[in-house]
């Protein structure tokens, strides 16, 4: 389906889509897979979202020619690694085009033999439920098959910098159980 505008409606500049959506903070995770030759691609991404709770479902958006989204489409499968405070290196070398991303890194695997960024803040392994191209992008839905976490801060994106989260001090609502 086309997009829709209004007759006349000004073209929005991509450099001011940027800067406005970066103003939302946003966590950083990494998206490991492995491709048909069982070599592993990944890459840092921020455009993570649950879905879903019955069934578990994420997405996560990937540029539509990055090479991590075609080794995901082609394996079926993936894995997100939420990343601790931290892990401000893993996410910029895996932020890197055209590098090898894993060199000297060690990973641990998941259940599907999808590598995992160790002593994340959490692990969801996912299969490919669907894929919908949107823009210059690829939006992956994935069924979650099996999640780890533990306790520590999370890494914060904003306006392009990575930063620390901290509390408010206040218990979770009610809500959010």
């Amino acid at each position: 389906m086309p997009p829709t505008t209004s007759p006349g409606a000004p073209v929005l500049n991509p450099v001011d889509m940027r800067r406005v959506m970066g103003r939302f903070t946003t966590g950083v995770a990494v998206i490991t897979t492995l491709d048909a030759d069982g070599d592993p691609h990944g890459m840092t991404v921020n455009s993570l979202t649950s879905v879903s709770l019955d069934p578990p479902m994420i997405l996560v958006c990937f540029g539509a020619r990055a090479r991590t989204a075609l080794a995901v489409a082609a394996s079926g499968r993936f894995a997100v690694s939420i990343l601790a405070a931290r892990q401000e290196p893993i996410a910029r070398r895996f932020a890197g085009r055209g590098e090898d991303h894993f060199a000297g890194l060690p990973l641990t695997y998941g259940e599907h033999d999808v590598p995992v960024v160790p002593d994340a803040l959490a692990h969801l392994e996912c299969a490919v439920d669907r894929q919908v191209t949107a823009g210059d992008h690829v939006v992956v839905f994935g069924a979650v098959q099996r999640t780890c976490d533990r306790d520590g801060l999370p890494l914060a994106f904003l306006g392009g910098r990575f930063g620390d989260f901290a509390g408010r001090g206040h218990e979770p609502p009610a809500w959010f159980f």
